[in-house]
């Protein structure tokens, strides 16, 4: 492989000039820099091909191309299959001794079958339990002890992901440890492991939901969102009864239909040899048997009518309103436009909301709005936090005054600029780490199954106006398919 490919691209336009302040009083602004100025000078150098791909495993090369806009960075990578299905995405980048190990189970909590609740988010605390040839609990153990860190894994409604970023010359042994409890973990599950994850996810359950304020609110929105069976009803985290009673048979059949090659694709960003590497991906992970991709039905979205509901919670001290709307998917017509909305309602200072319920009728502490994007479907959202003598029904009325405005009257260019400007920012500091890196590869390619999509993503908010935006909030903001959780302290005596 050539040297030019060993770096990300990042060129510097007048678009987004605006970052070298920001990243200039940055911990990370001379890697950067750096990265930046072999940048420039490749771009006269041209970019060669990368080598080619060994008998049986065809390569798809995404090497410096030109991209939509030429001041967008790019990630050259090379992507390929393994026989038995697992998918290997390789970004090399020499700037540090560093690789970071990154792999996508194509599976989340929106993919369970109904009265199996949790058992994604279950399955990720059960990855770090221990396998056949590493040893209960030693995986943490042995990577700290050869210099990894950023060692965790998360789970979302659409997907499972494992990471971990080591020494360079100890990239075998983080391969070895993922192959190892991809192939081997079922070989030393049992009934008490099984028994000792499901306490520590029910616990976390009470920590991180039943036992903090607006906890219950969540509960309470989601289910009036969605209705029984629809695969988002339930939180990641799975409802008690269907974790609790979960099975050793059950979670074995969960991991052999998921947890197969053909449903992983595993990301190698950083200082390694590309040849060496795909031999050693071929060692780890080319002996286990072929398998079928498990097939994702979609869901549609949801149609609800308007619903207001009250909980008291014991853990609020102050009172909230939610708001909610069902909303188009992750990257569908729509998404993007919703982005912009949330930010012009809610960023701190000059948001219309903040700044009609914070600052000029002081109603509420706090309020944030977003897009939650995912897969099938996604939820716009709106949360305000009274302050303890604010009118809550003057709120609700601001606040949905703010809204049907937006429905009617366009956005300001600056208001519209200001995200664009802020998606290209957060993009630069994502990739200023190889971890960071291996991510954004994997996002792009789970969801629109193309890694390489920096540039069509940014484009989304650069290329849309203000009318679709209007036109946008017209068609799915609505009042009367609405969602709202209002959140009252629970009394004295309603109190446990």
């Amino acid at each position: 492989m050539g040297k030019q490919c060993d770096s990300i691209r990042v060129i510097i336009t007048k678009s987004n000039v605006f970052l070298f302040q920001f990243l200039k009083d940055s911990v990370s602004f001379q890697n950067f820099w750096r990265s930046l100025l072999l940048g420039l000078m490749l771009v006269a150098a041209g970019p060669p091909a990368f080598s080619g791909a060994a008998a049986g495993n065809p390569v798809q090369t995404v090497c410096c191309k030109q991209a939509h806009n030429p001041g967008d960075p790019e990630i050259p990578f090379q992507r390929y299959r393994l026989p038995n299905g697992l998918e290997v995405i390789l970004a090399r980048d020499t700037s540090l001794p560093l690789v970071a190990v990154n792999l996508w189970y194509h599976v989340g909590s929106g993919y369970e079958a109904p009265g199996k609740s949790g058992f994604a988010h279950l399955f990720e605390h059960m990855m770090f339990q221990g396998s056949k040839n590493v040893g209960a609990d030693k995986h943490f153990e042995i990577l700290k002890k050869i210099g990894g860190t950023h060692i965790n894994g998360t789970t979302n409604t659409d997907r499972t992901n494992y990471y971990e970023a080591v020494p360079s010359n100890q990239l075998e042994t983080a391969l070895w440890l993922e192959s190892d409890r991809m192939g081997h973990l079922l070989d030393v599950l049992d009934a008490k492991q099984l028994e000792n994850q499901i306490d520590v996810v029910l616990n976390e359950r009470r920590l991180r939901l039943e036992n903090r304020p607006y906890g219950k609110a969540l509960f309470a929105e989601y289910k009036a969102l969605y209705p029984v069976g629809h695969p988002y009803r339930n939180l990641p985290i799975g409802l008690p009864d269907d974790i609790e009673y979960a099975s050793l048979g059950d979670v074995r059949k969960f991991f052999k239909t998921w947890y197969v090659p053909s449903n992983v694709t595993i990301a190698v960003v950083g200082d390694f040899e590309v040849e060496a590497t795909r031999k050693l991906i071929d060692k780890w992970f080319g002996s286990f048997p072929s398998s079928y991709k498990p097939k994702v039905v979609t869901v549609p979205m949801p149609v609800i009518t308007s619903k207001e509901i009250t909980v008291r919670d014991s853990f609020a001290k102050l009172r909230q309103i939610i708001f909610a709307w069902h909303t188009p998917a992750l990257f569908a017509d729509g998404d993007a436009e919703l982005d912009i909305v949330a930010d012009a309602l809610s960023r701190e200072g000059p948001g219309r909301l903040y700044k009609a319920l914070v600052y000029d009728k002081p109603l509420a502490q706090s309020v944030h709005a977003s897009q939650k994007s995912k897969m099938f479907s996604s939820v716009f959202q709106i949360a305000v936090t009274l302050r303890s003598e604010g009118d809550l029904d003057e709120a609700k009325r601001v606040a949905l005054a703010e809204v049907a405005r937006l429905g009617k009257e366009i956005l300001s260019e600056h208001e519209i600029s200001r995200v664009v400007a802020s998606n290209e920012a957060k993009t630069i500091r994502r990739l200023e780490t190889i971890m960071g890196r291996a991510q954004i590869l994997q996002f792009y390619n789970h969801f629109l199954g193309d890694p390489d999509k920096i540039s069509w993503d940014l484009d989304r908010y650069r290329n849309t106006n203000a009318d679709k935006i209007r036109k946008t909030v017209a068609a799915y903001l609505k009042p009367d398919h609405m969602v709202t959780v209002i959140t009252l302290p629970a009394t004295a005596e309603e109190k446990p």
